[in-house]
């Protein structure tokens, strides 16, 4: 789940790269050498990241833990561009999670040149 603050949107790469604006990622792993892999690699693309080892650890970071969690404030939750890091290449499940609102799909193990792309990515969907 991936997490960026106010900005212009529209970036071109280069763009993105001479604002210097540090996006806030999210980075949900229940593996914790995935997570602090990704961890470093967001980090080393200049991007601010927060840690959590399940999706309800992350709801309570977001301020929507169980508790909260109603029919409205999961509204806000559309609000947040979420990119999915799996092992699963299957085509049919990339598709879903597409079409089902995710703005990427990464596959596992991340690389460096996929960070970049991804902080491209959410200098773009900035508003």
């Amino acid at each position: 789940m991936l997490s960026c603050g106010g900005g212009s949107g529209g970036c071109s790469k280069d763009m993105a790269v001479e604002l210097g604006d540090e996006p806030h990622v999210l980075a949900v792993d229940d593996n914790l050498i995935d997570r602090k892999l990704v961890e470093r690699l967001l980090k080393n693309s200049s991007c601010k990241v927060t840690t959590a080892e399940n999706a309800l650890r992350a709801l309570d970071y977001l301020g929507l833990g169980n508790d909260r969690l109603e029919g409205t404030e999961s509204s806000v939750l559309k609000e947040v561009p979420v990119v999915i890091m799996s092992s699963e290449n299957i085509p049919t499940r990339i598709s879903q999670c597409l079409e089902e609102g995710a703005k990427m799909f990464m596959l596992k193990p991340l690389k460096q040149s996929d960070v970049k792309q991804l902080k491209w990515h959410l200098m773009k969907c900035r508003n």
